[in-house]
């Protein structure tokens, strides 16, 4: 019995430490923020999505690419054509090889997909401490509370404990798995004009990047919830109409079973 008893508590000790460690490399919580997109009848904020296009394309397009998200998908956030091309034309891609059999580049074009800040992974990772920054085309549907992690994690630098070890070229984010992130801060008061007048704290930067790239992964968030609710509505009434038309069916059935019984 003895013996049990010791070997229980071992067991138990052990599932304590592990469960702390896993606790530990999963990460803080994220923050539960209010988002105007949230719900059945969710709509996106458009202006803090045109301030969250100004935020990707001023501070984190230097590293990270969107390779599924078209220059042109910006007519939905309410741009005009010419300034779209405007847009385009500051980049390059890839463009048709030349009768030498040598690649060329050209300036990019609304159809375009925005193109990736390095030309291969080797040169991502060298430029990023050996981390390789994700695209950030689909981020807010990859990640487990997808716009809550990604707002928590842009606010969520701070100093490491006393009891941690962080180490060199990272720095310390309890939000992230295993809490230390090879991307440096990467918002900071006032580093973005916003053409609306906008105070650009950290916290609205964050709030309007998630806005952009939640639009970014679900560019017809809207028109789904209102295909939902529409087809919620025909259901309904549909149910409506099949009650009253079982009652005026079944009405003669039963009127018949009733005369039937009073006969008998």
């Amino acid at each position: 019995m003895k013996l049990v008893k010791n070997i229980a508590i071992a067991l138990t000790a052990v599932a304590g430490l592990a469960s702390a460690s896993f606790g530990s490399a999963a990460g803080k919580h994220p923050m539960q923020m209010e988002w105007s997109f949230d719900g059945a009848f969710g709509q996106f904020d458009m202006q803090s999505a045109q301030r969250g296009w100004q935020v990707y394309k001023q501070v984190c397009s230097a590293c990270h690419s969107l390779k599924y998200f078209r220059f042109r998908n910006l007519t939905d956030l309410g741009y005009e054509e010419d300034m779209i091309k405007a847009w385009a034309a500051e980049y390059e891609v890839e463009g048709e090889v030349d009768d030498a059999g040598d690649e060329t580049m050209r300036a990019a074009r609304p159809e375009d997909a925005f193109p990736n800040p390095f030309p291969n992974e080797n040169a991502a990772r060298a430029s990023n401490g050996g981390a390789l920054p994700p695209d950030l085309s689909l981020i807010i549907k990859a990640r487990h509370d997808g716009a809550n992690y990604v707002y928590s994690l842009l606010n969520g630098y701070e100093d490491a404990p006393a009891d941690s070890h962080v180490p060199a070229g990272k720095h310390y984010n309890p939000y992230f798995k295993g809490g230390a992130i090879s991307m440096a801060p990467p918002l900071a008061e006032g580093i973005v004009d916003y053409e609306d007048g906008m105070a650009a704290t950290p916290e609205q930067m964050a709030k309007d990047v998630v806005t952009f790239l939640t639009y970014v992964a679900e560019p017809k968030l809207v028109v789904r919830h209102h295909m939902g609710l529409e087809v919620l509505m025909f259901l309904g009434i549909l149910t409506i109409i099949l009650y009253f038309s079982m009652k005026k069916i079944w009405k003669p059935v039963k009127a018949g079973r009733n005369v039937y019984e009073d006969k008998k």
